[in-house]
């Protein structure tokens, strides 16, 4: 976890300015990370500081017509897996029993759960669908709230923000994966030759 006792954390980098459109090398990262093709690919949302995606932005609707509302993917297996652990940790409920405590809180939680609905509505509208992980009223995947906070960048879901300064740095190790080389180019010679 991140705490002074430990090291000094590096925030992972901030949200990039809009989402950007996926290269062949992202999709085949994604595809890495999942273990699987992404579905409903519309873009880049937050790099990973190694230059892999780590969230992607997804379409309202998947290729064959099924609603998908979670616009925020996040697809690094290393940050989803710290993820999973604070789940497991019970984050989850003492986050939920804070948001019916703390008025303030829940107001930053509502708000977070209006802009991400907006966002994905400027794409698409998915009528009577909520928006994802439990917002606005609770909290049912950490996942989705830092997928959103990394995004958007910090200030919009304070959950999102909370969950993120509760992980490790989990870039630290370096690419999480590493796709193949894009048809066409050769992978990187890393073979070393003396000088003569």
């Amino acid at each position: 976890m991140n705490s002074s006792e430990d090291h000094t954390p590096t925030p992972p980098p901030p949200a990039a300015p809009a989402p950007t459109p996926p290269t062949e090398a992202d999709v085949a990262a994604v595809h890495a990370q999942l273990g699987r093709p992404p579905r409903g690919l519309r873009a880049i949302a937050h790099r990973c500081p190694c230059g892999n995606p780590d969230v992607v932005e997804t379409q309202p609707r998947l290729e064959d017509g099924t609603p998908f509302p979670t616009l925020y993917y996040l697809t690094c297996p290393r940050a989803a897996s710290a993820i999973g652990t604070l789940e497991a940790d019970g984050v989850m409920k003492r986050m939920t029993a804070r948001l019916a405590e703390d008025e303030e809180l829940a107001a930053a939680y509502r708000a977070a759960h209006e802009d991400y609905i907006a966002r994905r509505d400027a794409i698409e509208v998915l009528e009577g669908f909520p928006s994802a992980g439990g917002m606005p009223d609770r909290v049912k995947c950490l996942h989705v709230l830092a997928g959103h906070a990394l995004a958007v960048g910090r200030g919009v879901n304070p959950l999102g923000d909370e969950t993120l300064d509760l992980l490790p740095d989990w870039w630290a190790k370096g690419p999480c994966v590493t796709p193949p080389a894009a048809p066409g180019t050769a992978a990187p010679d890393t073979t070393s030759e003396e000088p003569e």
